[in-house]
This record gives C-alpha cells, structure tokens and sequence, in this order.
C-alpha cells in the first residue's frame, strides 16, 4: 500500500526555474483545483488529465512523472 498519493508526491517536484517536463507538470498541477489531489489510482487520474488538464502537453509526461512516484515509493 502506497503511503502518499500522487498529487503529494507531485507538490515534492515543483521547481521554479529550469524546471524538467515533469516539474513543469507539478507546476501547473499545484494551480488546478480540480486535480484528484486523494486518488492513488493510474486510470482516474490518467482519465482526469486527458479531459481536464490542456496544461500537461502530452500524457508521456504523466507516464514518466507516474513512473517517478512508483520508484519513489519502492524507496519507502
């Protein structure tokens, strides 16, 4: 069982400046209000961003930043 969820893990990757694709989403994601900040689920959340996220430029960059979270919490 994953001890945080997607969106916590998300917030950790913020970066300002010289920002990757990923941390360039967790920018943009820190501004959607409507992100299912409680889900731990790859479908809801891939779903949700394919019909309300025109911030994320292709869904490779989810895949990449979901393969991040599941390596970070292997390290857990």
């Amino acid at each position: 069982m994953r001890s945080r969820g997607f969106y916590e893990w998300l917030m950790t990757q913020r970066k300002p400046e010289n920002a990757d694709e990923v941390q360039e989403f967790a920018n943009a994601a820190f501004f959607d209000s409507e992100f299912p900040k409680q889900s731990q689920n790859f479908d809801e959340i891939s779903k949700y961003l394919e019909e309300n996220a025109p911030y994320l430029m292709s869904m490779e960059v989810f895949d990449e930043a979901w393969r991040r979270f599941l390596a970070s919490e292997e390290e857990l």
